[in-house]
C-alpha cells in the first residue's frame, strides 16, 4: 500500500480508486470530529481542544460522505460506516 518512512506509512493517494479515498476522507474526519467535541486528544497536546462547530462540520460531511460510499459496499461495511457515524452523531448531541 506504501512505504515506511519514519514509523508512518507512506500512501500514495494517486494509485487508490474513489472508494478507497473517501473510506480514508471518512475516518480522518470522524478523528478530527472525535477530538474537536474533546472527547480525544489530539496528539501532542496535554488538553483536549473543544469547538463544537468543527465538530458538527465534520460530523456532516463523514455524514455525507458515508451516505455516498454506502451503497458501494459490501452490507456489513455499510453497516459499520452507518454505525460509526450514528456513535459521532449520539456522542456530539450528548456534549453539545
Amino acid at each position: 500500500m506504501g512505504e515506511e518512512e519514519g514509523g508512518r506509512v507512506q500512501i500514495d493517494l494517486s494509485s487508490l480508486d474513489i472508494e478507497q479515498l473517501l473510506s480514508i476522507f471518512i475516518g480522518i474526519l470522524a478523528t478530527k470530529a472525535w477530538q474537536y467535541m474533546g472527547l480525544r486528544l489530539i496528539p501532542e497536546r496535554e488538553e483536549p481542544e473543544r469547538d463544537m462547530g468543527k465538530a458538527a462540520l465534520a460530523i456532516d460531511c463523514a455524514a455525507f460522505m458515508a451516505d455516498r460510499l454506502a451503497p458501494r459496499l459490501p452490507e456489513t461495511e455499510a453497516r459499520r460506516l452507518k454505525a460509526m457515524i450514528t456513535d459521532l452523531q449520539i456522542n456530539y448531541a450528548k456534549n453539545a
